[in-house]
């Protein structure tokens, strides 16, 4: 079951949307039917489970630092996270996750 909420703490950062196991934060109530954000959010919501949830926020912290290190730039760190890119590169092809392997985020390291 997934739980979306609108969240107007979300109002003073730089994104639409975040997902912290079992729920959905969203910026605006408009976005309740942003089919693409909702699917990007969706996407991380089957990478948490498939990691157990916890290790997964370990990895996706672990992952931005490294490549913070290696970019210099937070949004260049945060792009290249394997977690983002498997989210990103399919969050428009709304069937994703029917098909979608087993830790396909994988294959973005």
């Amino acid at each position: 079951m997934i739980i979306i909420i609108c969240q107007r703490l979300l109002k003073n950062m730089k994104i639409s949307g975040i997902t912290l196991f079992p729920f959905i934060f969203i910026q605006r109530k408009e976005d309740r039917n942003n089919k693409i954000l909702l699917n990007h959010e969706k996407i991380h919501i089957r990478q948490q489970m498939e990691l157990l949830i916890i290790p997964f926020y370990i990895w996706y912290l672990s992952e931005y630092y490294l490549k913070y290190l290696k970019y210099k730039n937070p949004h260049l760190a945060y792009r290249n996270i394997s977690f983002e890119r498997e989210a990103y590169d399919n969050d428009q092809n709304l069937d994703y996750l029917k098909n979608r392997k087993f830790w396909s985020f994988i294959s973005y390291l």
